[in-house]
C-alpha cells in the first residue's frame, strides 16, 4: 500500500463530496490521525453549470445505462478538475454521486471513477464509502457521524448535542462527547430525518426555471397548507425507529400533495415538512440536546430556521457559529473518513447505519498501479 496511506501520525487528506442537491463538487483539506482533528485546511468549490445538472438528474434512480455512464463521467471529470488544484496532499476522500439508494433492496449507488481519478491526480484515493455497509445488512447513511463526533471534540463539547444537515435530504446526528470514541455504545445515534432541500429545489427548477429558493424568498410569501403537512407526517417511514435512510427521489409524491397550491404556498408547505420531519425525528434523541448546529444548504434558507427554532426545544445555530464551515464539513468528513479506512479503523456502526458490527468500508486505489483494495 502506498507509504502516504500506511504511515503513522498526521495525514493531510483531501476530501470531496458531491451531494443530493446537484450544484458542485465540494472539496476541503483536513488533517488527522484517523481520530482526533489536528486541523482544517483550505477548500474549494467546483459548481456544475446547468447543462452538467441536468445530466445528474437524468441518471437520478437510475442503476445502469448510458445515462449513468455519462452522469459517472461527468462526475469523474469534475472532480479531477477540482481536486487538481490542491498541493501537499497525502491522500484523497472521494465520494462520488449517489444516484440511487435501496439498501434493503438493490443497494447503493455512487457513481465515479475512484481508481481513474488516483491515475490522474498520483495520489491514493479511498471511495465506494457506502457498499460494504450495505452489504453488511447496514442502512449505508449516513456516514458523517463518526467524524462529526471527532468535530464535537473539536469543538470542545462538555454536553449532547446534534448536527443537523440539511442537504437535498436531511440527517441528524446526536452525539453525546462523553465518550471517548465514536466506535463507543450510546456514544451516537444518527438517521436520516426525511426531506430537506430536494423537494424545493425540484418544484422551483419546474416552476419558476430556478434552481433553488434563495433565502427563503419564495416560502415566506407562502402560508403553509395544514392538511398536507398532515399527510406528510403520515407516511411510515416516520413511524420507523432509526437508524434509517433515504433516497433523494423517496418522497417525490411530496410534490402532488402540493401540487394545487400556488408557488409560494407550495414552496413554504415543502419547507415546512423539512422543519417537521426533523422536529419528528428528535424524538428519537437520547437525552435532549443541548444545541442543534445545522450544516448544509439549509442552513442558509432564514424561513426554513425559523420554523426550526420554533419546533425544536433547544438553540438551533448554524455550524459557523463554533467555527465550523457549514458549506465543507461534508467533503471535510471523507477527508477523514478516508483516513480512517486507511488505517483500518471503522467508519460506521449499529448507532450510525444498523450494520450489525463495526464496519471501515472503501476502496483504496493507489496511482499507476492499477489496483484497488478493500480499505
Amino acid at each position: 500500500m502506498n507509504k502516504a496511506i500506511a504511515k503513522h501520525g498526521a495525514v493531510r487528506a483531501l476530501g470531496a463530496m458531491s451531494g443530493t442537491s446537484l450544484d458542485g463538487v465540494d472539496a476541503a483539506v483536513v488533517e488527522t490521525d484517523g481520530q482526533a482533528i489536528l486541523g482544517f485546511g483550505p477548500t474549494g468549490y467546483r459548481a456544475y453549470s446547468a447543462e452538467e445538472r441536468a445530466v445528474l438528474r437524468d441518471a437520478l434512480g437510475q442503476w445502469h445505462g448510458p445515462q449513468v455512464e455519462a452522469a459517472a463521467e461527468l462526475v469523474t471529470q469534475a472532480h479531477a478538475e477540482a481536486l487538481s488544484e490542491f498541493e501537499e496532499v497525502d491522500l484523497i476522500g472521494f465520494h462520488g454521486q449517489t444516484l440511487a439508494h435501496e439498501p434493503r433492496g438493490r443497494g447503493t449507488l455512487q457513481v465515479g471513477d475512484g481508481n481513474g481519478l488516483s491515475q490522474a491526480l498520483g495520489l491514493p484515493v479511498v471511495w465506494d464509502f457506502r457498499s460494504d455497509d450495505v452489504a453488511m445488512g447496514g442502512e449505508g447513511a449516513p456516514l458523517a457521524p463518526f467524524f462529526h463526533f471527532a468535530c464535537a471534540k473539536w469543538i470542545g463539547a462538555g454536553q449532547p448535542l446534534c448536527f443537523l444537515n440539511l442537504g437535498g435530504v436531511g440527517n441528524l446526528t446526536y452525539v453525546d462527547p462523553s465518550f471517548d470514541g465514536p466506535e463507543a455504545p450510546g456514544a451516537l445515534l444518527a438517521f436520516d430525518t426525511g426531506p430537506a432541500n430536494a423537494p424545493v429545489d425540484d418544484l422551483m427548477q419546474a416552476r419558476l426555471g430556478q434552481p433553488m429558493d434563495r433565502d427563503g424568498a419564495v416560502a415566506r410569501r407562502g402560508t403553509v397548507e395544514p392538511g398536507a403537512l398532515e399527510l406528510f407526517l403520515a407516511e411510515p417511514f416516520f413511524a420507523r425507529m432509526p437508524p434509517k435512510s433515504l433516497d433523494r427521489n423517496d418522497f417525490a409524491q411530496m410534490i402532488q400533495l402540493v401540487q394545487q397550491l400556488g408557488d409560494a404556498d407550495a414552496v413554504a408547505t415543502l419547507t415546512a415538512m423539512c422543519a417537521a420531519g426533523v422536529a419528528q425525528g428528535m424524538e428519537h434523541c437520547p437525552k435532549p440536546p443541548a444545541r442543534v448546529l445545522v450544516t448544509g444548504g439549509g442552513r442558509h434558507n432564514p424561513v426554513l430556521m425559523e420554523m426550526l427554532r420554533v419546533s425544536l426545544d433547544c438553540p438551533v445555530d448554524p455550524v459557523e457559529v463554533v467555527d465550523l464551515d457549514g458549506d465543507m464539513l461534508e467533503a471535510q468528513a471523507f477527508a477523514y473518513l478516508a483516513v480512517r479506512v486507511a488505517r483500518g479503523l471503522p467508519t460506521s456502526g449499529p448507532g450510525t447505519t444498523g450494520v450489525a458490527a463495526l464496519v471501515g468500508g472503501g476502496v483504496v486505489s493507489a496511482p499507476a498501479r492499477d489496483v484497488a483494495v478493500r480499505g
